[in-house]
């Protein structure tokens, strides 16, 4: 069975939503293809997501001594975390709540065989 390599990244102020359409560009492509996504990609996630996969480059070199060039995304997920729950007043008295909202995102490395 082979070894995966893991990297998580906790408490993104990012939604989940808006990170899956980061990360849907690079499931199932080489580590340095997806880095190179990554670094031409207009959001606001993925510049996080490009630090994490970094990470996990980093531990499946230190860790289990794999080559960067054989790596691939083998699974990359993104879940919701604890929304911050903000107010504001409105107009007549009236409450306005304001959701703040986080996610944790996870990526798994494999090599390829």
């Amino acid at each position: 069975m082979p070894t995966d390599i893991r990297a998580k990244l906790s408490n993104l102020n990012t939604s989940a939503q808006k990170a899956r359409l980061v990360i849907d560009l690079v499931r199932g492509q080489p580590v340095l293809e997806a880095l190179d996504i990554l670094t031409f990609t207009p959001k606001k996630a993925a510049v996080p997501v490009q630090k994490l996969l970094w990470s996990a480059i980093a531990n499946a070199e230190e860790n289990f001594g794999v080559s960067r060039n054989d790596l691939y995304i083998y699974q990359i997920y993104a879940d919701e975390a604890p929304t911050r729950k903000w107010r504001r007043f409105g107009a007549r008295g009236r409450f306005k709540p304001i959701l703040r909202r986080r996610s944790h995102i996870t990526v798994v490395l494999r090599e390829v065989e």
